[in-house]
């Protein structure tokens, strides 16, 4: 099953919220910045995500954003600083 790559940005401004939340997206993907993450995820892992993203946010009080790209788009990443860019051949074509 060919995985996607996905950018998951987030403003939650609750510290315990945000500690939770920043936690369970070190079992996804990459940290980039404090409330970025890069994932590389199937349909499944990317269901199991979500699904545990909305156990630990409050939706009238917390953003979460999910940008999904293309294997083009990735390999258009740049970066000054900080972790490599995960990169796998199978990222699905959007």
């Amino acid at each position: 099953m060919a995985r996607q790559f996905v950018v998951v940005a987030y403003d939650v401004p609750d510290d315990r919220r945000r500690e939770r939340l920043h936690n369970a997206l070190l079992n996804y993907g990459t940290p980039v910045q404090y409330s970025v993450f890069e994932c590389l995820a199937d349909e499944e892992e990317l269901a199991r995500m979500k699904k545990q993203v909305r156990r630990i946010i409050k939706p009238r009080l917390d953003h979460v954003r999910y940008y999904y790209l293309c294997k083009a788009c990735v390999k258009r990443i740049e970066s000054t600083l900080g972790p490599e860019v995960a990169h796998e051949v199978e990222v699905l074509v959007v």
